[in-house]
């Protein structure tokens, strides 16, 4: 399992990697990188989500089960999250940061580990991982941005305008309804949202890296601890106590414990960068998760699993 953890996080280190090197050496004009986070939010993210969502296929797995303890233990340490907001120190944009960091998760970790530890069962594990904490994050996400962002404070009906306009939210709710009334995707535009979705993961880490700051690593000390806490420790946590609470067991309360293990995604830096959060700071904790949970995810596993 360990060696299933660690090649699927190699391509991820390497690719924020390559990132850093392309905007250090000045080898794509420092304008691709705001052209490339604006296609990447609204048109590669969304195509990933809805794509994902709508194809998934969800036979023989206990999906009320599994989407109530993902859902639960997101939004129990979203609340502790908030709550504990006056404890930590740094801007609101820093806190959107550190909020990212502590819920959201790298699904293309998250479908390469449970598919190489449980084969076709694992990627639909996956699929239903997906179909609840993708919507669930993205709908936390935008509304602590709302009261935390850099820009003006929204109303009431601003934050439901934000919600309803929001292109991720927007392909979550799309995938979802497509699935549950089963009508799946036209076959000529199923590939399309294919590539447009595959495209958004490497492109996603390539703008990661060229965010790094490096000369900045010592302000990420305390935010990378801080998320990495709520990510690392009190999400598993959570999600095991979930699991107990209501019955999740076998291979469906391990895929569960795994995903709320992972790693934030990249896409938490393109949100931050569009969403008014703190973009350079929400880049150093995407890549420092990284390179953590190449030793917190085998503990996860070692540690946790045993008590499902």
């Amino acid at each position: 399992m360990t060696l299933a953890l660690l090649l699927a996080l190699a391509p991820i280190a390497l690719l924020i990697a390559l990132g850093a090197w392309l905007n250090h050496s000045r080898f794509l004009a420092d304008s691709f990188w705001a052209q490339a986070e604006r296609l990447g939010y609204y048109v590669l993210l969304p195509a990933l989500f809805l794509h994902g969502l709508a194809t998934a296929s969800l036979d023989n797995v206990p999906v009320k089960g599994m989407a109530l303890v993902l859902v639960l233990s997101t939004c129990a340490v979203t609340v502790a999250l908030v709550a504990s907001r006056a404890l930590l120190k740094g801007s609101d944009a820093a806190f959107t940061s550190v909020f990212q960091g502590g819920i959201r998760f790298n699904n293309y970790v998250g479908v390469s580990i449970v598919a190489g530890l449980f084969g076709a069962q694992g990627i639909a594990l996956a699929a239903v991982a997906n179909a609840a904490i993708v919507p669930t994050v993205n709908i936390l996400c935008v509304l602590v941005f709302a009261r935390y962002g850099t820009g003006a404070k929204m109303t009431a009906g601003k934050v439901a305008r934000q919600l309803a306009l929001n292109p991720l939210v927007l392909a979550c709710f799309g995938g979802i309804a497509l699935q549950v009334l089963g009508l799946g995707l036209p076959v000529v535009i199923e590939p399309v949202l294919k590539a447009l979705g595959q495209a958004s993961l490497p492109l996603g880490l390539l703008c990661v890296g060229a965010a790094l700051e490096l000369g900045s690593v010592r302000s990420w000390v305390r935010p990378v601890a801080y998320s990495s806490l709520a990510k690392f420790v009190i999400m598993p946590l959570a999600t095991v106590g979930a699991c107990h609470v209501f019955g999740l067991d076998g291979k469906a309360a391990i895929a569960a414990v795994l995903f709320q293990a992972l790693p934030t995604a990249s896409s938490s830096y393109i949100m931050a960068r569009q969403l008014g959060g703190d973009a350079p700071l929400m880049a150093g904790i995407v890549a420092s998760q990284t390179l953590l949970a190449a030793v917190t995810l085998p503990l996860a596993a070692i540690v946790l699993i045993p008590w499902i």
